[in-house]
């Protein structure tokens, strides 16, 4: 497939470098010099420096001859021009990445447009929603839902309250009361597992596991979790993303947001109805202990730097408070944040990448989420009367190894948690847990 990205920031450079491992043709259009050194140094995709919105430049980079245009520059005016653009000039898939919330909103003008693109998305609004939800989550440092909520695949830290750790996969299950999930993967010392029978759960493990939604509280209690109710949450950064959080979670839970812009602070109050806003330094231990930071059952690091976000989060744990999910930017720092003792962590490029991806391959895919810091994939996949997989009982299939079915997903909405012996039918939808390297072996089954 041959893919346009317009922007190599961020998101561009890890959208067109997650892109061409799946050897798709990449060509890049980005302004700034530094930026298009970086991709010519990194990348194996054709560069052009150039405005992403002059038309000239367009045309030079041949447009029209592009199955997917996405645009991700840090300009929202450059990313809805050019995509515009794209669509006029015959592109068939145009996604466009903004970050004001206007062009979201379902009376914007063009969202009804002849040439609108076929995808808007506000990567702050979606960071936002996947916080939301893990704090409502509280147990867990991952947490994924398919077919409406009904099958969760949920990523949580061993500690010392799980009382069968040294035990082998395989003699777990007679322990854990017919409770019906299985272990996906395990994160040890920045090494992700895809466990076979043999293999068994240490302290400090960061596991994944699959289960239905009505097993979701048992499954944690046996794990020696308990997902009791938040009440009180502290979030560190008052941009957008701290404010959609707060939006969101100030109609059921006392939020307080620190913010040292006074600008900023200011359009917050105005912004969030309940919400206690809080002018000063979040890195200062006085200030956080002044506003009862260990009374705090959740803190929120979301500002614009990573440092502050990794150095609150680490002083909110110092202080006792029971959890912290904190905001990455910076793609390289991810698999070290498990080694150092970081709780929940969240990436808006990974997810940003996450949702660009899955919108591009949705006819082959249902699904498909990458888990930061993890290297490891979940891609939700249909069935059909020629997939290989349909024809022998799991145990059969000659499934690879790197990857592991978490559940199957009937045509009538069931789930079930499968075994070896689960026959497997077309138009059953799959969740599979899988290592990037095997992605191309678990397609061809489909």
């Amino acid at each position: 497939m041959n893919v346009l990205v317009l922007g190599a920031g961020e998101i561009g450079f890890l959208l067109a470098s997650k892109l061409i491992e799946s050897k798709h043709n990449i060509t890049i259009i980005e302004s700034d010099s530094t930026m298009v050194n970086k991709a010519r140094e990194h990348l194996d995709a054709n560069i052009i420096e150039g405005n992403a919105a002059d038309y000239a430049v367009l045309k030079r980079a041949n447009l029209s001859s592009f199955d997917v245009v996405t645009a991700v520059s840090n300009n929202d005016e450059v990313n809805m021009l050019s995509g515009i653009i794209a669509k006029k000039m015959g592109v068939k898939t145009v996604i466009v990445r903004v970050k004001k919330q206007e062009y979201t909103s379902a009376d914007f003008p063009l969202n009804d447009f002849e040439y609108s693109p076929d995808l808007i998305i506000q990567p702050e609004k979606e960071v936002a929603r996947s916080i939301s939800q893990l704090v409502r989550n509280a147990s867990a440092t991952d947490y994924f839902e398919f077919e409406n909520g009904k099958v969760k695949i949920v990523g949580i830290r061993i500690d010392k309250n799980f009382k069968h750790a040294g035990i082998k996969l395989a003699q777990l299950g007679s322990r854990s009361k017919d409770l019906s999930f299985t272990i996906l993967a395990m994160l040890r010392a920045e090494h992700t597992l895809i466990p076979k029978g043999n293999d068994w759960i240490k302290t400090g493990d960061q596991i994944f596991f699959v289960c239905e939604n009505n097993a979701l509280v048992q499954v944690l209690e046996f794990f020696g979790k308990d997902d009791s109710m938040v009440q009180n949450v502290m979030i560190i950064g008052g941009g957008l993303v701290g404010q959609y959080i707060a939006q969101d979670l100030e109609k059921e839970i006392n939020v307080k947001i620190i913010e040292s812009d006074y600008r900023k602070a200011k359009l917050l109050a105005q912004n969030c109805r309940k919400s206690l806003i809080i002018q000063g330094d979040a890195t200062e231990m006085n200030l956080l202990q002044q506003e009862d930071i260990s009374g705090m059952d959740e803190f929120i690091a979301v500002s614009g730097d990573d440092e502050t976000n990794i150095i609150t989060s680490m002083l909110a744990q110092h202080l006792q408070v029971p959890r912290t999910i904190t905001l990455i930017k910076k793609v390289e720092y991810l698999p070290m944040t498990a080694s150092i003792g970081l709780d929940a962590v969240v990436s808006k490029q990974v997810i940003t990448v996450n949702a660009i991806r899955q919108f591009i391959r949705r006819r082959r895919i249902a699904s498909f989420t990458e888990i930061p810091g993890v290297d490891a994939l979940v891609l939700e996949l249909e069935t059909t009367v020629k997939s290989k997989i349909t024809k022998k009982p799991l145990m059969k299939v000659g499934f690879p190894n790197g990857a592991i079915v978490g559940a199957v997903i009937k045509p009538n909405g069931e789930v079930e948690i499968p075994t070896g012996l689960t026959q497997i039918e077309p138009r059953d939808r799959v969740v599979v847990f899988l290592s990037p390297e095997r992605q191309r072996e678990i397609e061809k089954l489909f």
